[in-house]
């Protein structure tokens, strides 16, 4: 299970920015992973309360949004989401794709409190 390491490296980065920051609490954590990133969402949900428990960040909300994975055909430029399609073109049948999106891990924002 890689995501317990996925989820500490997301804590220390976040944790990291808040100092160099000046930024006291923070609300919440919305991240980004994709379908093709081999990332269980799931896992990351359970682990995340698990890996923050003891950090600033326990009382931190995590948020996730899934990015689909989607490519564009060589054969025909048919644009596709490969999960869907089973790696196949839906327009031509081809196999041969161009990765567009789906396979990061990304924090996409840091939320703090209103005050």
């Amino acid at each position: 299970m890689h995501e317990i390491g996925i989820v500490k490296s997301m804590c220390q980065t976040v944790l990291a920015y808040a100092e160099e920051n000046h930024i006291p609490v923070i609300s919440e954590i919305v991240v980004e992973i994709g379908e093709g990133s081999g990332i269980i969402p799931m896992y990351v949900e359970e682990l995340y309360p698990v890996v923050a428990n003891d950090t600033p960040l326990k009382d931190t909300k995590l948020i996730i949004e899934i990015i689909p994975g989607m490519a564009e055909c060589e054969e025909c430029d048919e644009i596709f989401n490969v999960l869907e399609n089973e790696g196949h073109c839906p327009n031509c049948g081809s196999t041969n794709k161009l990765i567009l999106s789906g396979l990061d891990f990304n924090i996409r924002e840091i939320h703090i409190p209103d005050n």
